[in-house]
C-alpha cells in the first residue's frame, strides 16, 4: 500500500463492462510529509474519495478484490482516505543529520 493525493477524475464512457459504474481518479504519489514524488496514476475508488484528499491506494491482486463481489480488472484500487498522519521524528533522520 501507499499514499497518494487525487489530483483529477477520469471519465470513460466506453470501458470493460466489469468497470462500468466504477469511479476512476488520477493520483498522485506523496511521501509521509505529503510531497509528490513520481508519476500519476490512474485507480478504482468505490469509497468516494475526492479531489485533494489523500489515500492509501492498493495495488496488484488486493486491488482487484477491494471491490466486493468480483475481482475486476484493475492494478489499483483506493482503500482509504487519509484523516492524519502521525510519525516519530526519531525515526526519519536525513542523511548527515545528528541523532542527538
Amino acid at each position: 500500500m501507499f499514499l497518494a493525493r487525487v489530483v483529477g477524475n477520469i471519465w470513460s464512457t466506453k470501458k470493460n463492462e466489469d468497470l462500468v459504474g466504477l469511479k476512476l481518479l488520477m493520483v498522485q504519489l506523496i511521501d509521509h510529509q505529503g510531497r509528490p514524488f513520481g508519476n500519476t496514476m490512474i485507480v478504482a475508488d468505490q469509497i468516494g474519495a475526492g479531489i485533494g484528499e489523500d489515500v492509501i491506494v492498493t495495488q496488484g491482486s488486493s486491488a482487484r478484490k477491494a471491490i466486493p463481489g468480483k475481482e475486476i480488472p484493475v492494478d489499483a484500487s483506493v482503500v482509504g482516505i487519509v484523516d492524519s498522519i502521525e510519525v516519530e521524528r526519531s525515526g526519519l533522520l536525513r542523511e548527515g543529520t545528528d541523532k542527538s
